[in-house]
């Protein structure tokens, strides 16, 4: 690959480090750097073999996310949830966020984008205080936008993966499907984000304007929402792709008031991006291609859930 602007990425064999990579290796203006803990693992290999760089760096150790990110233009952060007790071992996600954006000023790299979310301690007024995964990555956000690193935030809404990864489509055994969300009904709008496409179609179009559209971008979190739709009509398409009844359910609630308030602050915001023109024409404008549900029922739930 001819680009000698590197793009590092942590959380890189994840579902959105994946996105970027891919997005980045096909437009090839930049070359994406997977950082890992285990560059020996089957997508750390996978992904070397399609053209990225993999080096071994751990979140929880300074030194090695300095000598890993050395060189880099860029970087996009997926920062990992976690519950207390935490430790050397097992540090919070604002411990390893900081970290990282630390570690990334002392590498000088000119720009973050970071995987983010609202705080919704904050966004509800105190009424849902217990989603530490979302008031975690809020802490972060407000520390990087500090750093004086040229930066921005993608707000995700609910991964559309989420329907194999998390199981919340299921094959019943008379062959029709049944949708299954905690909270929701078949009516309640919730904003979704197909995560493998739009994730680095966003990452992608703020790396190529943030030099030039600085005063504009950095500072900025933008919502990446690919539907704001309700749980019955998302059924509605799966059923008329696949040619299958599918049914939606509400789902008993988790038993984790992480989760459960999560869901019912999503349910109660509808999803948290209802006033987010679809697709945003923020990102649009930058020149990213957002996919559709559609496309997305098409190209991914049919060929898992066709038969």
């Amino acid at each position: 690959m001819s680009s000698s602007r590197i793009v590092a990425v942590i959380g890189a064999t994840g579902q959105q480090g994946l996105s970027v990579i891919r997005k980045v290796l096909e437009d090839k203006t930049f070359t994406p750097r997977a950082l890992t803990r285990d560059p020996s693992s089957a997508t750390s290999k996978q992904i070397q073999e399609q053209g990225a760089e993999v080096v071994k760096a751990d979140t929880r150790d300074k030194v090695s996310l300095v000598d890993a990110l050395r060189g880099s233009e860029a970087l996009f952060i997926v920062t990992l949830s976690g519950y207390p007790p935490y430790s050397a071992d097992k540090p919070s996600e604002v411990t390893i966020g900081k970290n990282i954006v630390d570690a990334a000023k002392e590498a000088g790299v000119r720009f973050i984008v970071f995987s983010s979310g609202p705080g919704l301690t904050k966004l509800t007024g105190g009424k849902y205080s217990k989603v530490s995964f979302y008031d975690d990555k809020a802490q972060v956000e407000e520390y990087l936008k500090a750093s004086g690193i040229l930066n921005a935030s993608l707000h995700l809404g609910t991964f559309t993966e989420n329907m194999w990864t998390q199981g919340t489509l299921k094959k019943n055994e008379t062959g029709t499907l049944t949708l299954s969300v905690p909270f929701f009904t078949a009516s309640d709008i919730n904003g979704f984000t197909w995560v493998g496409h739009d994730v680095g179609e966003a990452t992608l179009a703020l790396l190529k304007n943030y030099e030039t559209k600085s005063d504009d971008i950095s500072g900025r979190a933008y919502p990446v929402v690919t539907a704001n739709i309700s749980h019955g009509e998302f059924a509605a398409i799966i059923s008329k792709v696949l040619g299958k009844e599918v049914t939606f359910i509400t789902a008993p609630p988790i038993g984790h008031p992480n989760y459960d308030e999560m869901f019912e602050a999503a349910r109660e915001y509808q999803g948290f991006y209802i006033s987010t023109p679809v697709p945003n024409p923020e990102l649009t404008g930058l020149g990213a291609k957002f996919g559709t549900i559609e496309e997305f029922v098409q190209t991914e739930i049919k060929k898992r859930f066709s038969d």
